[in-house]
């Protein structure tokens, strides 16, 4: 009564990838539907969509000759595909690396002239009140802005005299 479990969609695709690299030969999908089954345990009924997103993918070929569509895919193309895949997360490894290098040698030269000593530590308690204190004299301004000449001289401008009507 148990019964067997079905074959992921990766799965399958890995089938029909082994497939096509034992093989090495081109078929159409109706020989895909017959082989599948047979040699990878892929249900033919999901052939056609397995082979398609292996397509869509670039890891299988496929081209339409007259009425008829083939599918192959070759061992060396995946190789030659790795390698520049490689070769591509290599280049892009050193321009990372280049960059962590430059990122260092700046932090380390912001780092000169900025030691903790005694003076540097006065002068930025110093300068922490003096913002304090300016921030409270802002909010100081702000209570008494309404009755600032500038201000209301601004407002009388800003009102217009509406036209006499005689």
């Amino acid at each position: 009564m148990s019964r067997r479990k079905g074959l992921s969609h990766e799965e399958k695709r890995q089938k029909m990838m082994e497939l096509f690299y034992e093989k090495k030969d081109f078929f159409q999908l109706k020989e895909l539907e017959k082989i599948g089954p047979k040699e990878k345990g892929v249900i033919s009924q999901a052939v056609k969509d397995v082979v398609q997103s292996l397509v869509d993918d670039g890891m299988v070929d496929t081209e339409k000759i007259g009425t008829s569509v083939y599918f192959w895919a070759f061992p060396s193309k995946a190789i030659n595909t790795r390698k520049r895949k490689l070769n591509d997360m290599n280049s892009k490894l050193q321009e990372v690396d280049k960059k962590v290098k430059i990122s260092v040698s700046k932090v380390e030269q912001a780092k000169v002239g900025r030691e903790e000593d005694e003076a540097r530590t006065e002068a930025l308690a110093s300068l922490k009140e003096l913002q304090e204190t300016q921030n409270k004299l802002q909010i100081e301004i702000q209570k008494y802005r309404e009755s600032d000449p500038e201000v209301l001289a601004q407002m009388k401008e800003s009102i217009q005299k509406p036209p006499l009507l005689y």
